[in-house]
């Protein structure tokens, strides 16, 4: 009842936006023919009244769970037009606020003519601010529009880290790290193998997975076994759980179902050939020199993310060993604790924000809104000796899309 409740006013909350946003709408349509606004009405509203009515269908919409198409495309799309509106809305305010202060002058003024609206380029302001928030709001929809075509354009990111205490049998290690994979989102099986036939193309040493296999459910990697089973190295392929592979965001029959989905998980990974780490680690040798792999559960700082992790069963035995990888889902752990109480974790591989999958990025700048919410994001992240790796994700969930911070395949190489 309770989230009934909350539905229906994220709803009263749209149209209020709707309504706000149709003034500006009218405003540009002044100069329009008759049959031409009736049209514009007719299109604004029928899309207007078609999102909230898929909105309000969510919390009864049984099949969400298994509609992908849906899920991932048609209640996108009616998102990205809410997100669209809000940015405009933006420009309408301004304009707003700016015909309120000069009301107010006025009455003070106690002017009794009305101050005709100075034009910008033959158009009054109110117009100009209208047209700007319509086409700011447009041009946002067109891009996340876009953004669809590039939530399978891998980028491979090449990654030279320098450790002075790095053995020296393993200089030059070549590390592949991916992350959140979400193997509910696919729906292009050709395009997904491309991504593995890249990471396969590196001849990596190790591949590392930091978690997320799924969205929710162990059956969503039952299609995509015989692609991701392809991977392979010779020091192996080793992985951890995500926040996602717990199965915490589906309402399940039982706890014991729930149970028995993560069991399935784990041996899912196994089927792939897979080492699974959970709360432990393992130690690779070369004449005579060792490094130790760290992988635990998930552990997030943040919000409601669980804390499974448990570097006080991971750690012990480690101790001695002169150089050590951490993989640890969310970064957020990075500042909560290790580097505070863990100060020998030379790099620690992380994924989880996948950059929002939206941003701007470049060699000189980057920005996503998700910095917000994570001081460390993407990317190469280092504090004294210490370092952390942010991969953008493999995959993607919510949004079917990607832009400006696309689908990252991390190649390290330690020197």
């Amino acid at each position: 009842m309770r989230n009934g409740f909350t539905w229906w006013i994220v709803a009263a909350l749209m149209l209020l936006l709707d309504f706000y946003v149709y003034q500006a709408v009218k405003t540009i349509a002044q100069s329009l023919s008759p049959f031409s606004k009736t049209g514009i009405q007719f299109i604004y509203w029928g899309s207007a009244i078609l999102a909230l009515t898929c909105l309000l269908s969510l919390p009864y919409f049984q099949s969400l769970q298994t509609n992908r198409f849906f899920r991932n495309y048609i209640f996108s799309i009616f998102v990205g037009i809410f997100i669209a509106k809000l940015v405009g809305s933006v420009f309408f305010l301004i304009d707003d606020v700016r015909r309120l202060l000069t009301w107010i002058i006025l009455k003070i003024n106690s002017q009794k003519e009305v101050v005709t609206e100075t034009a910008i380029n033959g158009i009054s302001r109110s117009t100009f601010l209208s047209w700007a928030g319509i086409g700011v709001g447009s041009a946002l929809f067109g891009t996340l529009l876009y953004g669809f075509s590039n939530k399978y354009n891998y980028k491979i990111k090449r990654i030279p880290l320098f450790f002075d205490n790095l053995p020296k049998a393993f200089k030059g290690l070549k590390i592949v790290h991916i992350s959140d994979i979400h193997s509910g989102s696919f729906n292009d099986k050709i395009a997904v193998n491309h991504g593995i036939d890249l990471i396969l193309k590196e001849k990596a040493d190790l591949i590392l997975f930091t978690g997320d296999l799924v969205n929710d459910r162990h059956e969503e990697m039952l299609e995509y076994r015989d692609i991701f089973s392809r991977l392979n190295a010779p020091m192996g392929v080793y992985s951890t759980l995500g926040n996602h592979d717990y199965g915490d965001y589906v309402s399940w029959p039982s706890e014991f179902e729930k149970k028995q989905n993560l069991e399935s998980l784990k041996q899912l990974q196994k089927g792939l050939g897979w080492r699974l780490l959970m709360n432990e680690h393992v130690v690779f040798e070369r004449k005579g020199e060792r490094i130790a792999l760290l992988g635990i559960e998930n552990f997030g700082a943040k919000g409601r993310f669980p804390k499974y992790g448990r570097m006080q069963d991971a750690y012990p035995g480690t101790e001695a060993i002169p150089f050590k990888i951490l993989m640890s889902h969310d970064p957020s752990h990075w500042d909560y604790q290790v580097k505070k109480e863990y100060t020998d974790i030379d790099l620690m591989l992380s994924g989880h924000t996948h950059g929002m999958q939206f941003g701007l990025e470049n060699p000189y700048f980057k920005w996503s809104p998700v910095q917000w919410m994570y001081k460390q994001w993407a990317g190469l992240y280092e504090d004294g000796k210490q370092k952390l790796y942010v991969n953008r994700g493999f995959g993607f969930i919510g949004y079917p899309g990607r832009v400006g911070i696309m689908p990252e395949i991390t190649v390290i190489e330690l020197v």
